[in-house]
C-alpha cells in the first residue's frame, strides 16, 4: 500500500489494538477537543475567540487540537489576506454530525458532577486517600 493510498476495504473494530478507529476515538475523546467542537456548534469562531472562551487552554494546546480536528475533517480553517491574516474555524459537515453527541457529553457532565465527586470522595475513603 502506498502512503497516499486507503486499502480496498477498511475493517473497522475498536475493540482491536491496530483499529485506525482508535485515532478517531482518541480524538474525539479529549476534553479540548470537545470544548472547541461545542463552541464551533452554531458559528465560526477566530482562534483568539475559542482562546478567550476555552479558560485554561495553553495557545499550544489550542493550535494542536485545532489542527488535530482540521486533519481529521472535522473543522475547516479559512485564512482571509488581510493584514494580519484574519483566519476562522467552522465545523465541516462531518463535524456537524457528531456536535450532537459532544454537547450531549457536555451537559451529562455538568449535569452528574456533583454525584462523580460524592463518589470520588466514597471511593477515597474506603482506600485510604486523603
Amino acid at each position: 500500500m502506498k502512503l497516499n493510498e486507503l486499502p480496498e476495504k477498511i475493517t473497522a473494530c475498536a475493540y482491536q489494538e491496530h483499529c485506525p478507529t482508535r485515532l478517531v476515538l482518541n480524538r474525539i475523546a479529549d476534553k479540548w477537543t470537545v470544548l472547541v467542537m461545542i463552541l464551533l456548534k452554531e458559528e465560526t469562531k477566530r482562534f483568539s475567540e475559542l482562546k478567550r472562551e476555552i479558560e485554561g487552554i495553553s495557545q499550544k494546546m489550542l493550535t494542536q487540537t485545532l489542527r488535530g480536528l482540521e486533519r481529521d475533517g472535522l473543522i475547516s480553517r479559512t485564512v482571509y489576506p488581510t493584514v494580519p491574516p484574519h483566519v476562522e474555524y467552522a465545523l465541516t459537515p462531518l463535524g456537524h454530525t457528531l456536535k450532537d453527541l459532544l454537547y450531549t457529553i457536555k451537559t451529562w457532565s455538568e449535569a452528574n458532577i456533583e454525584a462523580v465527586l460524592k463518589a470520588q470522595m466514597a471511593y477515597d475513603g474506603l482506600n485510604g486517600k486523603s
